[in-house]
């Protein structure tokens, strides 16, 4: 039988990061099916019209998006009953605990600063898809 592959979701407006980051999921994850938007507002659109059989395992937010930022993400998809179980991390140039907190109390299952070193990144990776197998 042949398994199904892990569908990531990554909102992120940095194109230079969206790419470092999937290579990254990709070493780690070959089979990995990664869809990405580039703001808060196609994150909320994509994820509240996604389709039942398409729903991401891992959704991944950028802090700071345009339109919405993370948080208000997590609040706008916060209520919906489909996407509650599946697991939500952000990852940020910013550490302001307040950032993390926020991000933590709506929703967001981990809280990644965005890394300098390619280890680093990887070890991230490493650590987002541990949490999309919750």
């Amino acid at each position: 039988m042949e398994s199904k592959a892990k569908i990531i979701f990554l909102a992120d407006d940095d194109p230079e990061d969206q790419e470092i980051l999937k290579d990254a999921i990709l070493r780690l994850e070959p089979t990995a099916d990664i869809y990405s938007v580039v703001n808060g507002l196609q994150a909320v659109e994509y994820l509240l019209n996604c389709p039942e059989a398409s729903l991401p395992e891992l959704l991944i937010f950028d802090y700071k998006m345009p339109i919405y930022n993370a948080i208000e993400v997590l609040e706008k998809i916060r209520e919906i009953p489909r996407l509650k179980a599946i697991p939500k991390v952000v990852w940020s140039t910013s550490n302001q605990p307040e950032h993390v907190r926020s991000c933590m109390e709506k929703g967001a299952l981990q809280y990644f600063v965005k890394p300098t070193k390619i280890d680093e990144l990887d070890n991230i990776a490493r650590q987002m898809l541990e949490a999309g197998k919750g």
